[in-house]
C-alpha cells in the first residue's frame, strides 16, 4: 500500500519533558489511522509537526513525498486540519466563517454552501459561531476541512465532550470521507470509536507508541484466558476453554436449544491499554 504519511523516529520535548519519544509510523492512503492515549500523551503534539506547526527536534515526517517542516502553500491544499477551537470566529456567522478560508484557498462560495449541507448546518449558515452548540461548531469545523476537500484529513478529537448521537453522526462523516478514498489521522481517547473508525491503531503513553495494529488484532493479542462465554436460555453463563475440545460441548447447547448467545473473552482496547501501562485509557 502507498504511504500518505511516513514518521521516523520523532522526538520532541518542552523544556526537560520529552513529549514524544522516538516515532515511527507509516500510514497508509486510504486508510483511517488512529492514535489513541489520554490527555497528554503527546496525540496533538504529533498533529503539529506532522502540519509544520511545530518543529521536532530529530527524525523526519513526510507527508504526500513533502517534508513536513517544508510545506509550502501548494501543499497546505492537499490537507485539512481539525483541532479543538481551531479556526472558529464566534462574531462570525457559519458562512462567513467559511467564506474567510474560502478566500484563502480561491475557492467559490458554491463550495461554503456544499460544506455546510454535507455538516447539516445550511439552517444555520447565518447563526453566529458563538450561538452554535458544542456540536455544531464540531460540524463547522468539519465543514471547513470538507469545503477544500483535502487529500489527508488531520481530526483531533473531533467528537470529545459531545453527546453519543452528535458523535455518531460525526462519524458517519468521517466514513463517508474513507469511502472517498481519503487518508485520515485520527486522534482519540475513545475506545468504541476507534474500534469503529480505524485500520490500524497505536497506543500512545508517556510520548512512546507501545501498541499498534488493528484493533481486532490488538484485543486478541492480549487475549491471555482464550475462553468462551456462552449465555444461557435459562440466564445462567458458562466459560469454557476456546480450543478444539470445546466444539463436542457447544454442539450439544446449540442442538439442545440452551445456547442463546456465544462471545469471545478477548479484552477491549481500553483493558490492553491498562495491561501495557498501569492506566485508563480515558484518563
Amino acid at each position: 500500500m502507498e504511504n500518505s504519511i511516513s514518521i521516523r523516529n520523532i522526538t520532541k520535548a518542552f523544556g526537560e519533558k520529552k513529549v514524544l519519544d522516538n516515532i515511527s509510523l507509516k500510514i497508509g492512503k486510504g486508510e483511517i489511522f488512529g492514535l489513541l492515549g489520554p490527555s497528554g500523551a503527546g496525540k496533538t503534539t504529533l498533529i503539529k509537526i506532522l502540519t509544520g506547526q511545530l518543529k521536532a527536534e530529530n527524525g523526519t515526517s513526510i507527508i504526500n513525498g513533502v517534508d513536513s517542516q517544508k510545506l509550502t502553500g501548494k501543499d497546505y491544499s492537499r490537507f485539512g486540519i481539525m483541532m479543538d477551537n481551531f479556526g472558529v470566529y464566534d462574531r462570525l456567522s457559519c458562512f462567513d466563517n467559511l467564506k474567510i478560508f474560502a478566500r484563502v484557498y480561491d475557492i467559490g462560495n458554491d463550495r461554503i454552501n456544499k460544506a455546510l449541507e454535507a455538516v447539516g448546518l445550511s439552517e444555520a449558515k447565518k447563526t453566529a459561531a458563538s450561538n452554535l452548540s458544542k456540536g455544531m461548531k464540531s460540524r463547522l469545523r468539519l465543514a471547513r476541512v470538507f469545503m477544500i476537500d483535502p487529500e489527508i484529513l488531520f481530526l483531533d478529537e473531533p467528537t470529545s465532550g459531545l453527546d453519543p448521537a452528535t458523535a455518531d453522526e460525526i462519524q458517519k462523516m468521517i466514513l463517508a470521507e474513507k469511502d472517498k478514498g481519503k487518508t485520515i489521522f485520527l486522534t482519540t481517547h475513545t475506545m468504541r470509536e476507534a474500534e469503529k473508525l480505524c485500520n490500524n491503531i497505536a497506543l500512545l503513553n508517556e510520548g512512546k507508541i507501545v501498541e499498534y495494529g488493528s484493533p481486532k488484532e490488538i484485543c486478541r493479542r492480549y487475549n491471555h484466558q482464550k475462553k468462551l462465554k456462552i449465555h444461557l436460555t435459562d440466564g445462567t453463563e458458562k466459560e469454557i476453554p476456546h480450543d478444539e475440545n470445546s466444539a463436542e460441548i457447544i454442539s450439544e447447547l446449540i442442538k439442545s436449544g440452551r445456547a442463546e448467545t456465544i462471545h469471545t473473552t478477548e479484552p477491549d482496547l481500553e483493558m490492553v491499554f491498562m495491561e501495557l501501562t498501569g492506566k485508563e485509557l480515558t484518563a
